[in-house]
């Protein structure tokens, strides 16, 4: 029983227009599903991805009228989006002319690398995918197909001390930690933690940072980060792996798009575990994913109260 990889991470905007406009005109993601919270409908949950929409591809946002996240550790500090070896120069051009605050491009745990920030300060950083992956672009991207984010990965985690971290995620998640290196800002060890075949889309790096504040979420923070599973009966196994371990956990939810298993991690910072199927294609055709607001049925019943309390997004 092993994770097989990034499911998805879901971020904080408090602009949700500008988050949508930035995500498909500059990064080039394809918008595939318009939503809502499933816990709190008054707010927008979009979800971007590659042009099928595949589980490891989805970037996704919570629009809430929140403050700017407050830097620290326990958080999930830096978001990875994987790209070809030879799209650096491209993207580093590409921001550059969006006005975004960036770094240099670099070699970074073995790997070519570029960090950025998006309109509200979440931290990203490119890097270069493994050989042979193969991308699926979206044709209606502004971005040209060779230069398009393939998917996420590695995610980092910051915390103030490796060890209850390092014994869920080797004895719970059974992750296997395989090297490590210096942060590039400076402060603390990164460890690098790999799942099922590992590499770029199956990594989670945790920084070990004593020294810093604990952050306060906010916009351009990241709420929680998702592990991919295959199906009901591996989440089904899952559930019952945390119970027997004693990790308290929201027990299987049913978002309808996937099903998912909550739970924190001894730094803080919140994990879901979901399934790769059914998929975004379950109730809207692939070709128009995205282009209206989608329920899942336990919602529909609300749609025009839900609807009346969303502004436009364009």
């Amino acid at each position: 029983m092993q994770l097989t990889g990034i499911h998805h991470l879901t971020a904080i905007t408090a602009d949700a227009p500008g988050n949508r406009r930035f995500y498909t005109d500059t990064l080039g993601l394809r918008l595939v599903k318009k939503t809502v919270n499933q816990d709190d409908t008054s707010a927008y949950h979009l979800f971007y991805a590659d042009g099928l929409a595949q589980p490891g591809t989805d970037l996704t946002f919570f629009d809430w009228p929140a403050a700017r996240e407050r830097r620290g550790t326990h958080s999930i500090s830096r978001t990875g989006l994987r790209i070809a070896r030879d799209s650096f120069d491209f993207w580093a051009g590409r921001l550059g002319d969006a006005g975004l605050t960036r770094g240099e491009i670099a070699t970074l745990d073995g790997r070519a690398s570029l960090d950025f920030e998006d309109p509200e300060g979440q931290r990203f950083r490119l890097t270069e995918d493994a050989p042979g992956v193969a991308a699926a672009p979206w044709a209606k991207s502004p971005v040209p197909a060779q230069h398009q984010i393939h998917g996420l990965g590695p995610i980092t985690i910051s915390v103030p001390d490796l060890a209850p971290t390092d014994m869920v995620l080797t004895h719970v998640m059974a992750m296997r930690k395989v090297r490590d290196y210096a942060s590039p800002d400076g402060q603390g060890t990164v460890h690098v933690y790999e799942m099922s075949e590992g590499g770029p889309s199956a990594e989670l790096h945790v920084a070990v940072q004593p020294g810093l504040p604990v952050a306060r979420q906010g916009a351009g923070g990241v709420h929680h980060v998702a592990f991919r599973v295959p199906d009901k009966p591996t989440i089904h196994a899952w559930a019952e792996r945390l119970n027997q371990m004693r990790v308290p956990s929201s027990g299987e939810v049913e978002r309808y798009y996937f099903r998912s298993l909550y739970f924190r991690e001894p730094g803080g910072n919140l994990f879901e575990i979901a399934t790769d199927e059914p998929g975004f294609a379950v109730d809207e055709p692939l070709e128009t994913l995205g282009e209206s607001l989608s329920l899942p049925p336990f919602l529909e019943g609300r749609r025009a109260q839900i609807e009346a309390g969303l502004r436009p997004l364009d």
